[in-house]
């Protein structure tokens, strides 16, 4: 947990983007292996998961929307964590939907009638990768039926679902945050400004957009590797 980044509730701080110069080592304790900034973002990310998916059949959530605060955030790998260890940790199928690439000419794709799972690319047993979904309301007057019968197809073939979504800040995010079970933001630990979280997390609660959490992403560790041992 990040209580630093507490800004917009349950805060997850992954990506670490370097190790604590400072080594100590402790006679006491010899068999401890050094501080692993992949394992340490890979214990955060199954903390959110067991949090956000696997809470318990009371607040079950299915689909879940992780979007960048700013559009220029890179999340893939994220989302990709999340599907990867939610598929680890359930028996049911799980799809990570991407979005589109930069400069694509996004729609929903056709193939998709015949079944979404047809058109994908399986990554487990139980972990399928979905092709881009994503559909420009300015282009598609019908974009929130479209949106809903996606949505629908997607929980008829999977138990739970990883979308990749929009900037936060989009008018298709939105929609997500209405349409799925709530969206997790993605924030920049040393570029997203604290004024602006809380402006789009106000945004996105005046239009019933539901937040579950945040994501911190390129957070440093200045702390010696030691203490983070024993917390």
């Amino acid at each position: 947990m990040s209580a630093n980044a507490n800004v917009l509730g349950t805060s997850e701080a992954v990506r670490p983007s370097a190790k604590p110069k400072t080594v100590l080592r402790s006679e006491k304790h010899p068999e401890t292996s050094s501080w692993n900034g992949a394992d340490f973002a890979r214990e955060q990310i199954l903390g959110l998961v067991r949090r956000t998916f696997l809470a318990g059949p009371e607040c079950k959530r299915r689909q879940i929307v992780f979007c960048p605060l700013e559009g220029h955030f890179e999340i893939t790998n994220i989302c990709a964590l999340v599907a990867e260890i939610l598929a680890c940790e359930t028996s049911g199928d799980v799809a990570f939907v991407e979005g589109p690439q930069a400069g694509e000419q996004s729609a929903f794709c056709p193939a998709y009638r015949l079944g979404i799972k047809a058109c994908s690319t399986a990554m487990s047993t139980n972990m399928w990768r979905v092709p881009n979904y994503a559909v420009s309301r300015a282009e598609k007057p019908n974009a929130t039926l479209q949106w809903i019968s996606f949505l629908a197809a997607l929980r008829q073939e999977f138990e739970y679902c990883v979308l990749l979504g929009p900037a936060a800040t989009s008018s298709d995010a939105f929609l997500l945050g209405q349409l799925t079970d709530g969206i997790i933001l993605v924030l920049g630990a040393h570029s997203t400004r604290r004024a602006a979280a809380r402006n789009i997390k106000q945004t996105l609660q005046g239009v019933q957009s539901r937040i579950l959490g945040t994501i911190l992403t390129d957070r440093r560790f200045p702390v010696p590797e030691l203490l983070y041992r024993r917390l």
